[in-house]
């Protein structure tokens, strides 16, 4: 495994790559508050994938946005093309985790001619909202945003006391957590802080209605498959996974057993099923 980082358009990225250069591209993408180190569990078993996995901005190696400036589902696609620019891959297949697949799935609605496949775990489209709920998101995010002024940030005095916090939030096993809180920690005096850019705990103060995501998944053109855990999350329930497929012309599901981070959990299933996918031809 090789880690770098890859000068972007739009910045510096953290980066994690394996496998050899004549390998089916694959650019992975990784999930809210995770970090590129989400997808080292698969790699031994993507051999014959020329794997690019890239920490998004605000977590990780990579860098944060600016000051005044947002985190939003637009911008980070514009970031996934970034990174496909800088690695020079004019088409690649694209594969993301929870967050990293609602950017995903969106990158190949807005951009299908760079999207070879798209492989998705625990994620379709991106978290809906609906009107009933528009007012208070908008209160709760601009209050939030003017609160986090002058917050200052959490220190664990060793890496044993961040990953007890992340193995609780994400119910991991202890190795699991260890592997993304390492990338995901910095030293200063007294211990360790999160390397994320506090902004991103904030609620967004607005979401694209259900039928926006739906109209916005109807234009992905590439081949598609969802690996969904059997352990189904409140905010990905099989009625709202069911619907969504629905909306995608090409698309495949395989229902693996493990909770929201299976792929790390039980890596050898998962990747199996994305290699399936990667050989089979277009329908």
């Amino acid at each position: 495994m090789r880690e770098t980082i890859l000068e972007t358009a739009r910045g510096r990225l953290g980066l994690l790559r394996r496998g050899p250069p004549d390998g089916v591209r694959v650019l992975a993408v990784h999930g809210w508050l995770d970090n590129a180190a989400s997808f080292v569990p698969m790699m031994p078993f993507l051999s014959g994938c020329d794997l690019a996995v890239i920490d998004l901005p605000g977590h990780g190696w990579s860098e944060h946005r600016p000051f005044g400036s947002e985190y939003t589902l637009a911008g980070w696609v514009e970031d996934v093309l970034a990174a496909l620019d800088a690695l020079g891959w004019s088409r690649a297949c694209l594969l993301g985790h929870s967050l990293g697949g609602a950017i995903c799935s969106m990158t190949a609605a807005a951009a299908p001619e760079r999207v070879e496949r798209l492989a998705l775990i625990e994620a379709l489209g991106a978290l809906a909202g609906g009107p009933e709920s528009a007012l208070a998101r908008l209160r709760e995010g601009i209050a939030g945003r003017r609160a986090l002024a002058g917050k200052q940030l959490r220190v664990f005095r060793d890496l044993a006391a961040a990953v007890r916090v992340r193995m609780a939030a994400n119910a991991l096993s202890e190795s699991v957590a260890r592997l993304l809180v390492e990338r995901g920690v910095a030293g200063v005096e007294g211990g360790y802080v999160w390397r994320s850019d506090p902004r991103l705990t904030l609620a967004s103060p607005q979401r694209a209605e259900e039928s926006t995501i739906r109209a916005w998944l109807a234009g992905i053109e590439c081949p598609t498959l969802l690996i969904a855990a059997a352990e189904a999350q409140p905010y990905f329930a099989p009625d709202l996974r069911d619907a969504r497929l629905a909306a995608v012309n090409d698309i495949r599901m395989s229902i693996l057993p493990g909770g929201h981070h299976l792929h790390m959990e039980t890596p050898e299933p998962v990747a199996r099923a994305l290699v399936a996918f990667l050989a089979t031809e277009a329908d």
